[in-house]
């Protein structure tokens, strides 16, 4: 990611970040719409999930300069979601489903540009959760001690 893509997407999120509650809930009717097999992989509340995924958005635009503590954290994340029953043909739609939403939330504000930020960023969390899925839990936990 370039530093222009990581200005993009720091300036777009501070757009989106105010109406975070909305966001999420748009982004999964997105999801639900592009997928409905998706739901039941989805436990409790929606409410609570829509704040944990913007709290994990929050936090990989804010380590995006910092590839090095954010790689770790989505390996982890990626090995988690295999128990949820995530599958790697999930990924590709997720990332259209938070692409359509920034670009209903944002408006015209989703240039082209921003655009490929963000499109640049789901592609690093999508391949970097996928390699954490096929590294066995016990083997990525050695892997951050060593």
């Amino acid at each position: 990611m370039t530093p222009a893509d990581i200005t993009l997407i720091r300036s777009s999120f501070a757009l989106v970040q105010p109406i975070a509650p909305q966001a999420a809930a748009l982004f999964y009717d997105n999801l639900f719409a592009a997928d409905p097999q998706l739901r039941p992989l989805f436990q409790g509340s929606m409410a609570h999930q829509g704040e944990r995924l913007m709290t994990m958005i929050a936090s990989a635009v804010g380590l995006l300069d910092r590839p090095d503590a954010l790689l770790p954290v989505l390996r982890n994340l990626g090995a988690r979601h295999v128990g949820y029953g995530v599958l790697p043909r999930h990924y590709d739609t997720v990332g259209a489903a938070l692409l359509k939403t920034l670009g209903q939330g944002l408006g015209e504000a989703f240039t082209p540009a921003t655009h490929d930020a963000w499109a640049a960023l789901y592609g690093v969390v999508s391949r970097s959760m996928q390699e954490g899925a096929q590294t066995p839990p016990q083997l990525e936990r050695l892997a951050v001690v060593a």
